[in-house]
């Protein structure tokens, strides 16, 4: 794929969706490492939901490492791997408080080295909450950047995130990263992904596959000789 149609595909993704950013709501920075924390392998919708109160009850680093986990992990039970990700608050506010002052670190190799922070998480926050560009891929990204052809099928999610960052301006990956999940999100979907109306289809490998017509059968009974 070419720096054009690469360009066309960001383009077009921005006239689909101007208004794309970061759903997870958050207020600072460390607002939305935990709440990123909390999304994996959980929806965006199912976070704010919990984090609504959440973030109400828990201010601070300290508020969260005050209470027994047992409450912590009440506090989240809606969220998939509840336990373990309680687990991962109170040892990553603790370590927020011995080392940061009780702040999120804005350098992306301090946040991947805090508890249940992977590098996706850290480009999440380094991106959104302290303006330095970055990828985070995510299911959507991964899906969508494969299906278009700008990653091969059989690569890993680093090697997704080193093809867009290689492929678009650094300036706009944090924007592209916000085009791509909502494509993912609301058009390109796993499932029923809408093909038949993708301004996109003909870069589409997976969406010309898909509404390839298929062959008609000729089911008319064969005449034989008498």
């Amino acid at each position: 794929m070419n720096r054009q149609q690469v360009r066309t595909i960001v383009d077009t993704m921005g006239e689909m969706f101007p208004d794309a950013r970061c759903e997870l709501n958050h207020a600072n920075p460390f607002e939305l490492t935990i709440a990123v924390l909390l999304s994996a392998q959980c929806t965006d919708e199912t976070v704010n939901k919990v984090t609504a109160d959440l973030f109400e009850k828990y201010k601070s680093p300290k508020d969260y490492i005050a209470v027994p986990i047992e409450e912590l992990e009440q506090d989240i039970r809606r969220i998939g791997l509840f336990r373990n990700k309680a687990k991962n608050i109170q040892a990553l506010c603790s370590i927020l408080l011995e080392r940061y002052d009780g702040q999120v670190p804005s350098s992306h190799s301090s946040l991947v080295e805090l508890p249940g922070v992977g590098r996706k998480t850290a480009n999440v926050v380094v991106s959104n909450a302290f303006d330095e560009p970055a990828i985070a891929v995510d299911t959507h990204v991964e899906r969508v950047s494969k299906r278009l052809g700008i990653a091969a099928w059989k690569d890993s999610v680093l090697e997704v995130e080193k093809k867009l960052m290689k492929a678009v301006p650094r300036e706009e990956w944090t924007l592209t990263h916000h085009r791509f999940i909502f494509f993912g999100r609301y058009h390109c979907k796993a499932q029923n992904p809408a093909c038949d109306i993708c301004p996109l289809l003909t870069l589409c490998r997976e969406g010309r596959k898909r509404m390839k017509p298929k062959p008609v059968r000729n089911n008319k009974p064969k005449t034989g000789s008498r």
